[in-house]
């Protein structure tokens, strides 16, 4: 019996392991100008939040969408465990996945160039807590994105 049981456990900590990522959710994109609403949960962000715990600003520019497009992909680059899975005109969509057991966030980005503001959405695809993760990684994007603009 005993074997049975350590062999059930080892099952389940390695389905655990390898299934965090979880599976990209329904409605991801640019809908009639804007990106989707974030969930009841905590944890989400997105600059077009109207709730204060998912809210945030979106990344102001000026001059050409394309440079200010150019400086987010450069940014997602640069960190480890992040790939950008769409790319289109006005829309990026990038996965991040934490580093211990691989759980993926989905982070979206809309280039409002009518407005010249980079607009985006940050959440988590499993749980309902991130510890604040993805505000912080969209405040570590802000501020990267701000000091590649000052170099234009």
């Amino acid at each position: 019996m005993g074997s049975k049981i350590r062999t059930g456990c080892i099952v389940g900590i390695c389905f655990l392991l390898f299934s965090c990522s979880g599976t990209k959710p329904a409605g991801l994109g640019v809908h009639q100008g804007k990106l989707s609403d974030c969930p009841d949960s905590s944890n989400c962000v997105s600059s077009l939040g109207s709730e204060d715990r998912h809210a945030m600003e979106p990344y102001a520019y000026t001059g050409d969408k394309r440079r200010a497009k150019e400086k987010i992909i450069a940014i997602i680059s640069a960190f480890k465990r992040a790939k950008i899975v769409v790319n289109e005109q006005d829309y990026l969509h990038a996965e991040f996945a934490s580093a211990i057991f691989g759980f993926v966030d989905d982070v979206e980005f809309y280039f409002d160039d009518e407005n010249k503001v980079v607009h985006f959405r940050s959440a988590a695809r499993l749980g309902k807590y991130d510890f604040g993760v993805n505000r912080k990684r969209m405040d570590k994007i802000r501020k990267q994105f701000y000091l590649r603009l000052k170099k234009i």
